[in-house]
């Protein structure tokens, strides 16, 4: 039985009987339906093409769940019971090919792909978010449309899609009640502010630097915070006019950012491989030396904790942020990106 077979029928639902699943797909593990004593990070391994689950206590991987190649981005509902993982399909934004074209469920407690959502033609899927009514939305880089699921859970296809008017989408901000979402585009160097549920109202574009990858709004949603990539510089945008309100050249190249509270924005710097936190006016507070390439970042619901992704060495560091210090860590597979935490709940 081939894997790609095995994921097919994963994704379709139940295994024929008498099938073996391979190691590398988690079978249901029965401890993950019990409370949790201790907090796993859920990763997207993108080189091991597999979603898996670590004790950050220890460090030990628990169990990988096989995906198709190449998943990138992942958001988590707010009962933390699936996890979306958008298909991407290939390596790199820079990789030429028609990448995935899917929306991928991974069952939380399960440790199992629940099941796959066709999103063809809408391929390149990458960006992916969630609103405050669990309304799951997917980007598509390729063909610049945002899509959106009003019922992830049980939606086989799309329920809406809207075009962003920007080349090489990539990724997004979302409002909490998923009226606005704030699409970075690479290839044009905008951000689009689209309406995900109408349609009608055409995209508002503003251009705050070079390669603008990621965003982040400020915790009152009136901010939107993006990284310009080429540029070196983090720009901070009026999120309803999209006019420009202060830009700070930063140096390096500031991959990600991401709002920590209502003082303070993080950013990962792929060229300096450092951590920096800025006020929200963008002065420059701390910055913390890593020793890999720092990707995606995710936070603790309820502690000052942050769970970097390093590229290249394939580990998460776990970061203090009251101190910015290094409090531990462990290695992953290959290439960990996006992460969510899932807290202990016994």
């Amino acid at each position: 039985m081939t894997r790609r077979t095995v994921i097919k029928a994963a994704g379709a639902g139940t295994l024929a009987s008498g099938v073996t699943v391979p190691s590398g797909l988690s079978a249901p593990a029965a401890a993950a339906s019990r409370a949790r004593d201790t907090d796993v990070l859920v990763v997207v391994e993108k080189s091991s093409h597999a979603v898996s689950f670590y004790d950050v206590a220890s460090g030990r991987r628990l169990d990988s769940v096989e995906l198709p190649d190449y998943p990138h981005e992942m958001v988590v509902d707010s009962e933390r019971r699936f996890a979306y993982v958008g298909h991407y399909g290939v390596r790199m934004s820079a990789t030429v090919g028609e990448g995935g074209a899917a929306v991928l469920a991974v069952d939380l407690a399960e440790r199992a792909l629940a099941r796959t959502i066709d999103t063809r033609p809408f391929n390149r899927i990458h960006g992916m978010g969630i609103d405050g009514q669990d309304r799951l939305y997917a980007l598509s880089e390729e063909k610049a449309v945002l899509l959106g699921f009003d019922n992830p859970a049980t939606d086989t296809a799309p329920t809406r899609a809207v075009p962003t008017h920007g080349v090489k989408t990539h990724l997004f901000s979302l409002s909490r009640d998923g009226e606005r979402a704030y699409v970075t585009d690479l290839l044009s160097h905008t951000v689009s502010l689209v309406r995900p549920h109408d349609a009608a109202v055409p995209p508002l574009l503003a251009t705050p630097g070079q390669l603008p990858e990621s965003s982040c709004l400020s915790r009152d949603e009136k901010t939107l915070f993006v990284g310009a990539r080429k540029s070196g510089s983090l720009v901070a945008v009026d999120a309803r006019t999209m006019k420009v309100r202060r830009s700070r050249t930063v140096g390096g190249d500031p991959l990600r950012v991401y709002t920590v509270d209502d003082e303070r924005v993080l950013a990962t710097d792929i060229a300096a491989n450092t951590l920096t936190l800025f006020s929200a006016d963008l002065r420059p507070i701390r910055s913390l030396h890593l020793d890999g390439t720092p990707a995606a970042v995710s936070f603790h619901p309820t502690k000052p904790r942050a769970y970097v992704s390093q590229l290249g060495n394939n580990r998460i560091t776990v970061v203090d942020l009251d101190r910015l210090a290094i409090v531990g860590g462990f290695a992953t597979q290959l290439e960990p990106d996006s992460s969510v935490l899932l807290p202990a709940t016994s």
